[in-house]
């Protein structure tokens, strides 16, 4: 019966969002303050998991650094990119998955080396 009442109260408010006058640039900016907040935790984690394992990537092999780093890069310019190349037609979309899995075989190499030692 909860699940039910929090489930009504959820549809509830979105019918007032779709409906109210204005509704629909409040919901483009909750939307947009849940995006910032969401990309800010990405980036407090990646600066944590970075501070936490420096040393670990100080030890690499200066090749591996780079692959490492390259990937890491391939990686973010795919997700920034990401609505850019959906929303275009053709061959875009299959670079895009080619610039993740390029990014994913990287960091699956640096892994790899780094296991091995």
């Amino acid at each position: 019966m909860k699940t039910a009442r929090n489930i009504a109260i959820i549809l509830a408010l979105a019918a007032i969002v779709a409906l109210a006058p204005g509704g629909l640039t409040a919901r483009n900016t909750v939307s947009n303050l849940l995006t910032v907040i969401f990309v800010g935790g990405l980036g407090f984690f990646a600066y944590r998991m970075y501070m936490e394992n420096r040393v670990r990537l100080f030890d690499l092999p200066d090749n591996h650094r780079l692959i490492a780093y390259a990937s890491a890069g391939t990686l973010a310019f795919a997700l920034i990119a990401t609505q850019r190349m959906w929303s275009s037609s053709g061959p875009w979309i299959l670079i895009w998955f080619a610039l993740l899995a390029a990014a994913a075989y990287g960091f699956s190499v640096v892994v790899r080396a780094y296991r091995e030692y």
